[in-house]
């Protein structure tokens, strides 16, 4: 199995989730399952058969947060020395060269990915196009609207 790009803090959010499936919510669903199976006859009890469903959609996402752990390579910016460079988990100081509006974005893995937080994919198109670059380099981007240029103004690794 190949190693995934994730952030420090990206990591820790994972494994805080994944403290939480196996320490509170998996136990819970174990008594919502006890306290339906009480109530006697199962083939009609709604409540045994949502209890079931959610226990089965914890453990996947167990399993799927294990695997993703597993798998990550973790990835500090603050122990990055890329040179100025824009690389995985760096934050791009950007300009819209027609809009000369100005926007930050931190390059993170697939599942730390939240425009609303200004963090983009390193699969992105944006991400794609900026990898490598430095400050002061123009960058031309692919997005649904056409493409955009972008100048590249700072790039830091915070």
């Amino acid at each position: 199995m190949s190693s995934v790009p994730i952030t420090k803090h990206g990591a820790e959010l994972l494994k805080q989730e994944l403290h939480r499936l196996k320490t509170k919510e998996r136990h819970e669903v174990i008594n919502a399952i006890s306290e339906a199976r009480a109530q006697g006859d199962l083939s009609e009890n709604a409540e045994y058969e949502a209890a079931k469903e959610k226990q089965s959609f914890i453990e996947g996402r167990i399993q799927d947060l294990e695997g993703k752990l597993g798998a990550a390579q973790i990835i500090d910016p603050l122990l990055l020395d890329a040179e100025g460079r824009v690389v995985f988990a760096s934050t791009v100081y950007l300009e819209d060269l027609e809009s000369e509006q100005k926007v930050t974005y931190q390059i993170v893995g697939e599942d730390e990915a939240d425009i609303k937080e200004l963090k983009v994919s390193v699969t992105s198109p944006i991400a794609r196009a900026l990898i490598g670059k430095s400050a002061g380099d123009v960058v031309e981007v692919k997005a649904p609207a056409g493409i955009r240029e972008y100048e590249i103004l700072e790039v830091r690794y915070i």
